[in-house]
């Protein structure tokens, strides 16, 4: 039967005059009347127009008392609340806890993950990045030549292809008042800015022509020629404001800067910054971009200097682009051999994908345990609403006896539900923005937490506000509809002739003790991440690095005779080793190209001595020393000597290798005296190995890093000041002594290298400690609900108890009885627990350092732990179950 809208609307008017008869009448025949025009009208026009239609009928069908009732249910369930505060209290805490933590990691994933970048079509955004799986490199620069070959290839699939400098550039500009101050400044081709969608408010953006190729080449020996013609450059707003007061002169001027000035064309709107993988370690706002001179030259074919950015043209998928990008790799592969022995690739990644790579595991890993929290804290909950309605059920039977409908009773538990999450959400949003604030304020102290893209961002917004509001009703729905249901289906008999103390107790027993069951499983999941990042943290202290960071002082020089090119710069830099080794309790003084936990390194090509330099694989890190470096920082001689002065200032091309590298390099013999080749500019040369030290640990303590190899210098700026006390109280006398020199150096980014471990660690440290805040609560949580259910237990064989002390039981055999009870749960979730953390574990595989996700050891010692908080959560129902007077137990029957 197809019914027309006339017959709707005089269903909808009899509806209206006589809603008790017509309406189950009405709602059936509508469904009918749908069922058949889904039949007959296929159009999607059609569908959505019927179903729509049948919405709003509903909604507009639907009685006003409806609101009234509603209404009423709300203000009982406050006025029911109210009367049990320590319920309603410990159910409020408990979904608070949960819903907070939840709420919390939902604004950092969002921050980091989901959120949508600041530029215009931020989804066609794209990185480039140079692979090399043959010398075991990823993400190594681009070089000039092959960054102009990849864009000039890949225009059918991309708008623009933009690079920027793949460092920041520290560099020393003279104030007026004869002051200098450290700039962060970055090369960058002109469409980079227009790729990001960068606005302008003042002067103009960076033009192609203020790019044009230096008149020279570029061969590796000289690769910062690009700095020596002046070239044009747009200032941040920030560094115009703080700078030069918002002042509009400074356009077409001239910023002194040593070796050329830069020339300022424009200044920048407000907010713009350049977000880039945290461990491409690049300044978010730099205060200066200049235009990046590019020269097309083979002779820089293996140069890495370059990050590549870029737009995909609409439609265009990063696959298709990436097949693009094969073809590339393929012709550069076949036109340059050299690269064939690398195994030279492009890889395109999408930029918001490459943005959270480095943190995607740990936050994952960190929202699955939030997950597991809110879980538990729901199956606590919903253990506590179960026995509160078993306690309940006597008032329920009389309600319904009295002709109060079941669906009537449902809904007013449940509206009970809604409510203790309301204010569970309440609280959880207040918890979740005092640990957002506390998040954010660890990260200064904490700089590992800057890898986390967009820290400053993470807030309570409505994202977040939403996120916790859907939580809430989703938790109510958990922990709700069970007790609900089963409190609407009452046997009314039976509960008015039951036990006024104890009636309803018994029922739902086999479901209280499965959430139970569940959440000493979770919890045991999340004891065993906890466990295997304390695992891990324990191994991090454990790792020798290869030096003693204990005791030593370290910073940078610039500016003055610092910024200077040859003689002068290598003589300072004598200067300030002897005035800082004069220095009462200083030990040793020296510096490097690059301190070790401080910045990238990128691997170099090496080779044995009668090995093609054409097709050498090998690949080390590289370090520029002045001698005494290696005595500054402890790190063990294994073999031979180490640089002297004499050696930095000989012609002889000598070299000190790590342990690693000698193994590989000459694995039946000693390297010293031998010679290898390593490509430093153009062309490979050869060294001569005077010495083999231990293997440092440059970039990460949790990985070993590739090889290394160190040549000596007189011109590494990175200081290392071993001292014999707290290397921060001798700050203040390095820098007097360095100002005796000269004034215009300038000293930044000093302090104790054990800062700088810290930095390495603080990674592993945060994950554990919000994984232990997790794990915790979820335990204890857990620890609560076995309590309740085995004081619910003791409760209702109360009689049976008194019984079992009259014939003769011990209190020690009914405390056993109890205790036993609880164990039995708390293997059955141990077990469970075990199963679910053996496959979920793996997941945090790239956060581990030095253990398995599936360590023996720690299982052992977490199921160990969990036995004895079940044990502790049985022993006072045991123990109120053992001291049980017979004769008022046998009463209560």
């Amino acid at each position: 039967m197809v019914v027309g809208a006339k017959s709707l609307r005089l269903y909808h008017a009899l509806l209206v005059l006589y809603p008790d008869e017509f309406r189950q009448r009405f709602r059936g025949e509508m469904c009918r009347v749908l069922a058949d025009r889904m039949r007959v009208e296929h159009e999607p026009t059609v569908r959505f127009a019927v179903w729509f239609r049948a919405i709003i009928d509903v909604f507009i069908c639907a009685p006003k008392e409806h609101y009234y009732m509603f209404r009423q249910d709300f203000v009982f369930a406050l006025r029911t609340l109210r009367k049990s505060p320590v319920f309603a209290a410990t159910a409020v805490i408990t979904l608070g806890l949960g819903i907070g933590a939840t709420t919390a990691l939902f604004s950092v994933t969002d921050a980091a993950l989901l959120r949508p970048l600041p530029y215009p079509d931020a989804d066609r955004l794209v990185m480039a990045f140079r692979d090399m799986p043959n010398r075991d490199i990823k993400d190594f620069p681009m070089s000039p030549p092959d960054y102009i070959d990849v864009r000039d290839g890949s225009k059918s699939v991309l708008d623009d292809l933009a690079a920027i400098d793949s460092t920041t550039q520290n560099i020393v500009i003279p104030k007026d008042d004869g002051t200098a101050e450290e700039v962060h400044a970055v090369g960058v081709t002109p469409d980079l800015l227009r790729t990001l969608g960068a606005r302008i408010a003042a002067g103009r953006l960076l033009e192609d022509p203020d790019s044009t190729p230096l008149p020279v080449s570029i061969d590796g020996s000289n690769a910062n020629n690009y700095w020596l013609p002046p070239t044009e450059a747009v200032l941040s707003n920030e560094y115009w404001q703080r700078r030069f007061g918002g002042s509009l002169s400074i356009l077409g001027h001239a910023i002194p800067r040593s070796p050329a000035p830069v020339i300022v064309v424009g200044v920048l709107a407000p907010g713009f910054e350049l977000l880039l993988p945290p461990g491409l370690n690049m300044a978010r706002v730099p205060d200066i971009w200049f235009a990046r001179r590019l020269s097309y030259d083979n002779a820089i074919r293996l140069a890495g200097v370059l990050r590549m950015i870029g737009k995909l043209k609409k439609g265009v998928s990063p696959e298709r682009a990436q097949g693009v990008a094969n073809v590339v790799s393929a012709r550069l592969v076949e036109e340059f051999p050299i690269k064939k022995s690398s195994g030279f690739a492009i890889r395109i990644e999408p930029l918001r994908k490459a943005l959270g790579d480095e943190v995607r595991a740990a936050l994952l890993a960190l929202v699955g345990a939030v997950v597991f929290l809110l879980l538990i804290a729901c199956a606590n909950v919903s253990n506590l609403v179960l026995v509160r309605t078993s306690l309940r059920e006597r008032e329920l039977a009389v309600r319904a006896s009295l002709g109060g409908s079941l669906s009537r009773i449902m809904r007013q538990l449940l509206t009970e539900a809604v409510v203790l999450s309301a204010f569970g959400t309440l609280l959880g949003l207040g918890l979740a923005w005092a640990g957002i604030r506390e998040l954010v304020r660890m990260a200064p102290a904490t700089p590992g937490l800057a890898n986390l893209p967009r820290l400053e961002s993470i807030g309570l917004d409505w994202r977040a506000i939403a996120f916790a509001a859907l939580t809430g009703f989703g938790s109510a729905a958990i922990y709700g509809v069970f007790p609900a249901w089963r409190a609407s289906r009452p046997n009314v008999m039976q509960i008015l002739r039951a036990n006024a103390r104890t009636a309803g107790l018994g029922g739902g027993v086999n479901f209280r003790n499965a959430v139970v069951a569940v959440e000493i499983a979770l919890s045991f999941v999340l004891l065993i991440g906890s466990g295997l990042m304390f695992r891990s943290f324990l191994a991090l202290q454990r790792i020798k690095p290869g030096y003693d960071p204990h005791g030593v002082l370290t910073f940078r020089v610039n500016g003055g005779r610092a910024a200077a090119v040859g003689e002068p710069r290598a003589v300072l830099m004598s200067e300030i080793r002897d005035r800082l080794q004069a220095l009462p309790g200083v030990e040793a003084a020296s510096a490097t190209s690059g301190l070790p936990l401080a910045g990238n390194y990128y691997g170099l090509r090496w080779g044995k001595e009668d090995e093609d330099p054409n097709h050498i694989v090998g690949s080390a890190d590289y370090q520029a020393v002045l001698p005494g470096y290696f005595e500054t920082m402890r790190t063990p001689l294994l073999k031979g000597r180490t640089f002297t002065d004499s050696d930095a200032m000989s012609d002889r091309k000598l070299v000190v290798i790590d342990q690693v590298l000698a193994a590989k390099a000459f694995p039946f013999e000693s390297g010293v005296g031998k010679r290898l080749q390593f490509q430093i500019g153009a062309a490979p040369e050869l060294f001569e190995v005077i010495g083999v030290i231990a293997h440092q640990r440059l970039s990460s303590l949790a990985e070993p890093g590739r090889e290394q190899f160190y040549l000596p210098s007189r011109f590494a700026g990175s200081w290392a000041v071993r001292t014999a006390g707290n290397p921060a109280s001798y700050a203040a006398a390095v820098r007097a002594e360095i100002a005796k020199l000269d004034r215009g150096v300038l000293i930044t980014a000093m302090q104790p290298m054990d800062s700088l471990v810290e930095r390495a660690q603080s990674k592993t440290r945060f994950s554990l400690l919000l994984l232990g805040i997790f794990s915790g609560t979820a335990a204890f949580l857990a620890a609560v609900g076995l309590y309740g259910v085995l004081s619910t237990v003791v409760r209702q064989r109360t009689a049976e108890i008194g019984m079992r002390i009259a014939l003769g039981a011990t209190p020690s055999g009914i405390f056993k009885l109890v205790v036993g009870q609880g164990m039995l749960l708390s293997a059955v979730g141990i077990a469970i627990g075990v199963l679910t953390a053996l496959g979920l574990t793996r997941a945090m595989t790239s956060i581990l350092i030095g253990v398995k996700p599936t360590d023996p050891a720690t299982f052992a010692a977490v199921a160990g732990l969990f036995l004895i908080i079940a044990a502790s959560a049985s022993w006072l129902p045991a123990r109120r179950a053992a001291g049980l007077d017979p004769s008022v137990a046998l009463r209560e029957d």
